[in-house]
């Protein structure tokens, strides 16, 4: 079973579209893996950035990323987005995966170039603890472009930057 979140509760099928951010890229129909999922518990223009611990990370990055956590997973927001996501109620579809194929296996990511009918529609709320109870560390700053460039001039391989173009500026 692979999903998709929406703050819309009515979508009866899944048409492929171009992406706003990727003209080039092919119409196609976007759905997550479970595994992955917690990474849309969030408003759609959240501004977040998702890292992973893993074995080959550097001492030194995981010293400056890690140092004070156990925790594997840690998504980080700005402050002003707090209270949304306290508020916000998602949809998960529930999609067939016979016709999608693997895009991005670090981020979970499949895309089917077919027109999708969700199997079932489920109402998401409470979604810091669900992300607490996934054993995700969350995170609030200011501002996300400093965690930004220390992530890209890492040797981080498992991590994820959504909707930054809903940062605010520095």
């Amino acid at each position: 079973m692979l999903y998709h979140f929406s703050e819309e509760s009515d979508i009866h099928i899944f048409i492929p579209r171009a992406k706003q951010n990727r003209p080039e890229f092919p119409a196609v129909v976007w759905a997550i893996d479970e595994q992955h999922e917690f990474s849309y518990y969030f408003p759609r223009d959240c501004p977040r950035i998702v890292i992973r611990r893993t074995n080959d990370i550097s001492d030194e990055h995981h010293e400056l990323f890690f140092k004070h956590s156990n925790a594997d997973l840690i998504v980080t927001v700005e402050n002003e987005w707090y209270s949304r996501i306290m508020q916000q109620t998602l949809y998960r579809y529930h999609l067939d995966a016979a016709s999608f194929k693997l895009f991005d296996e670090t981020a979970g990511y499949y895309i089917s170039d077919q027109v999708v009918t969700p199997s079932y529609i489920e109402k998401i709320d409470h979604l810091v603890d669900r992300l607490l109870a996934r054993g995700v560390e969350l995170r609030f700053t200011t501002n996300l472009y400093p965690l930004r460039n220390a992530v890209l001039h890492s040797d981080f391989q498992q991590f994820g930057i959504h909707r930054f173009n809903h940062a605010k500026p520095v």
